[in-house]
């Protein structure tokens, strides 16, 4: 009879548990809707995706691919990532690291000797990573001592692109494309004026009125630090790999997921928080997460992990808007959502 009573009661509460996980996902499902179709004060215009330990839990679209046309979103649509593109760079400067073909502390000169600044036998491979180089113009001195400050931009990643060609022999689109293959990232791509047909453009959002950009600020030069094309189910893959330790030895894998500088950014508040090789580590209501951000070219990009549960939240917008105030909107909104939902568990 005890043995019954015992039984009844785990089962109750298995249950009771399974019962409460799903309310709490109903909870900001619901909670996310709300916050993708409301149209005020801004209109989001994209995908959603959270998942957890690699089971999808959210996964919907709202707005349009074309505007004018009024043809609709789908989840598997096709997003240039904007500043995201720069993780992918840092993950393929460590393994030719990994691989003896380049070190991240030895002055960039070495890898880019047509460099004819002083600061190129000053400034490294680490200091482009996470953004403290100082170089505002290859042709001009820095603008602050190597390693003394913190300014965010896309030269340096384009240099860091330079530099795998150099060291690797092979282009930045060769070595990511590989990349993509063995991640199974079939729906990725690096951009390039001939395959850019089908992917979805981006527009400028002004008062919930909506312009599409004529012409993409991308090309070839800007690739590696601007120029992937992606899903958010193939973001998702990418954190798995990433953050699980699948593409990268633990030494290297310590030192991209370490801070090294600090930086601020309104999604995560007004305080500087951790930064390390193009990874944001924020510490927010008591939680420890990782994070990316991207916008620009019409394209607003938020991806996070939150390695406590094992949540990945991707949210990619084919719309940027012109008030800054709302750059992110929408995606700090939604990063609020999963984030209090996580807490709560």
């Amino acid at each position: 009879m005890i043995t019954k009573k015992l039984f009844f009661t785990s089962a109750f509460a298995a249950l009771l548990s399974i019962s409460l996980a799903a309310q709490k996902k109903e909870t900001y499902s619901y909670k996310i809707d709300s916050i993708i179709t409301a149209a005020s004060p801004i209109a989001f215009n994209g995908v959603v995706l959270v998942a957890q330990k690699g089971k999808i839990q959210y996964l919907k679209s709202n707005g349009y691919k074309d505007f004018e046309k009024k043809v609709p979103l789908k989840t598997d649509d096709q997003f240039e990532i904007m500043s995201n593109s720069k993780q992918v760079t840092a993950v393929l400067i460590l393994q030719a690291a990994e691989q003896g073909k380049l070190s991240l502390h030895t002055p960039i000169k070495k890898y880019l000797p047509a460099l004819t600044q002083t600061w190129a036998d000053t400034v490294t491979i680490h200091h482009l990573l996470n953004h403290t180089h100082g170089i505002t113009d290859i042709n001009k001195p820095t603008a602050f001592k190597a390693g003394s400050q913190f300014k965010y931009g896309n030269l340096s990643y384009k240099l860091l692109g330079e530099i795998l060609k150099n060291t690797t022999g092979k282009s930045f689109t060769e070595l990511a494309t590989s990349l993509f293959k063995k991640l199974k990232m079939d729906r990725t791509l690096v951009y390039n004026t001939r395959s850019n047909q089908t992917l979805v453009p981006g527009y400028m959002n002004k008062d919930n009125q909506f312009e599409k950009v004529k012409q993409s600020f991308l090309n070839d030069d800007i690739a590696p630090a601007a120029g992937i094309i992606s899903t958010v189910k193939d973001l998702a893959k990418w954190d798995e790999a990433l953050f699980k330790g699948k593409l990268l030895s633990p030494a290297f894998q310590k030192q991209m997921l370490t801070p090294s500088t600090s930086s601020q950014h309104n999604v995560f508040g007004k305080e500087n928080m951790g930064f390390g090789y193009n990874v944001r580590f924020i510490k927010e209501a008591g939680l420890d997460y990782f994070a990316v951000t991207g916008l620009g070219d019409g394209f607003t990009c938020l991806n996070v992990y939150f390695p406590s549960t094992d949540t990945t939240l991707v949210i990619l917008e084919n719309q940027m808007s012109e008030k800054s105030e709302y750059w992110s909107f929408k995606e700090a909104s939604i990063k609020n959502v999963v984030l209090k939902a996580i807490i709560s568990q």
